[in-house]
């Protein structure tokens, strides 16, 4: 009589998936599935579908109960599924109470949320990271996007939770933490006295003190306050490696996109971070074919790579999503934009051996997540033998192994070299 909890998507979602997975537990839920769904485009929800399928070809006198962003936009179309026992929307799927019901259909309107929880999780199954959930919902309307459909509007975690939480997170020996949310960077203007991100982390880490690395996933660049960004150039708990919701390269492309950045504003703003913090690795999500995208366009969005010397990408071909105003644009054939993704892809992976090569013969402290594989301050995936899970290791980046570095440890006597001395063996132009 097993659990399954099946995650698709993004961080938050491997976050809920773990609070559900407790709650489960604690509802007495036994020989069940939880699908975890995702629906930032048509493959992700396919794939869902598809794990739907075979989870009940595998265990059919099971339980399956599908939640999360796709369940909550469109229920009929999963509860209509003959594998469907139940459907749970995404604020039900985090209570106890709508994991213990039974009705085959518990979604409620997700616009009326005002409030987010955090829940007390032990991290990650295997994993010496772990995700906290600070903030939730997007009040932003990007024209591609479905997921306030799926999320709700923007609301904040106090700070006393987010506090409990790492503190408890500590406690059980996890080593790093990334915050989470769906609009990180819009967090606190929902909170009494509309605290700032960067005030919200200075304050955590004062009073979590015990943490030894703090992550933050994917900021949109305009909305990184001064308080943030004096803490990522000051902050050595805070690590050099920034995820940005940049989507393309092109104003034009930008700007039917609604994002809120220009391709100058993003280039200068990597430049800004590089020139007080020179380690610092930048990661991009981008979308390849967007409604109108000429070759031209999509030119600007490659070249952007290189621009803003971004090493890690996550490619979406762009996928019309219902009700969307970027749905009703001219659209670009379905096989231009997933062959414009490859090549965008392309361009990420020659980005992460540049990454890779200048690394070489640098030092970083390594956390090692599983036997024989850790990562870098800057997140840059290490190979490193005879070091245990959990332990934050000194390494000498020997070679490159495809797309990930050899490592090398530096007997422990070395273990600590400072951050300048990291910052300036890793051979980062500013």
């Amino acid at each position: 009589m097993t659990l399954d909890v099946l995650t698709f998507g993004c961080r938050l979602n491997a976050y809920e998936s773990e609070v559900m997975r407790g709650l489960a537990k604690e509802a007495g839920l036994a020989n069940a599935v939880i699908v975890n769904t995702c629906a930032v485009t048509q493959e992700a929800e396919r794939q869902a579908c598809q794990a739907i399928r075979r989870a009940r070809r595998l265990r059919p006198d099971a339980r399956i109960i599908v939640t999360g962003c796709a369940a909550q936009i469109a229920p009929e179309r999963y509860a209509a599924m003959p594998e469907v026992d139940r459907v749970l929307g995404n604020a039900e799927k985090l209570t106890l109470a709508g994991l213990a019901d039974t009705a085959p259909l518990l979604v409620n309107d997700i616009a009326s949320a005002r409030e987010t929880v955090v829940h007390l999780i032990d991290g990650l199954d295997g994993r010496t990271r772990a995700i906290v959930q600070v903030q939730q919902g997007c009040d932003h309307r990007c024209t591609f996007c479905v997921i306030p459909q799926g999320r709700g509007p923007s609301r904040s975690v106090a700070l006393g939770p987010i506090v409990q939480q790492l503190r408890h997170l500590t406690e059980r020996g996890c080593r790093e933490v990334v915050l989470s949310g769906v609009d990180v960077t819009a967090y606190g203007a929902d909170l009494p006295g509309r605290p700032s991100l960067g005030q919200m982390i200075r304050r955590v880490l004062a009073q979590v003190p015990d943490l030894p690395r703090l992550r933050l996933s994917s900021l949109d660049p305009v909305e990184v306050d001064d308080d943030l960004f004096r803490l990522i150039a000051e902050e050595p708990r805070l690590m050099p490696h920034l995820h940005l919701s940049l989507q393309a390269g092109n104003d034009l492309v930008l700007k039917r996109m609604k994002r809120r950045h220009t391709r100058a504003e993003a280039i200068q703003f990597c430049r800004r971070v590089r020139a007080v913090r020179p380690e610092t690795a930048f990661g991009a999500d981008l979308i390849a074919g967007f409604p109108t995208e000429d070759e031209g366009m999509f030119a600007d969005t490659v070249a952007l790579v290189e621009a803003c010397d971004l090493a890690y990408l996550h490619v979406f071909p762009y996928s019309p999503r219902p009700g969307t105003p970027a749905s009703r644009m001219p659209q670009t054939p379905q096989a231009i934009a997933r062959e414009r993704a490859s090549r965008l892809r392309a361009a990420g992976r020659a980005a992460l051996g540049r990454h890779l090569d200048r690394r070489v013969g640098s030092l970083a402290q390594v956390l090692v997540e599983r036997d024989g594989f850790g990562r870098a301050e800057d997140f840059t995936p290490v190979m490193l033998k005879d070091v245990r899970p959990g332990e934050i290791a000194t390494a000498r980046l020997a070679h490159r192994s495809d797309e990930a570095l050899q490592g090398e440890r530096i007997p422990a006597a070395n273990d600590a070299p400072s951050v300048e001395a990291i910052g300036s063996e890793a051979g980062i132009a500013s």
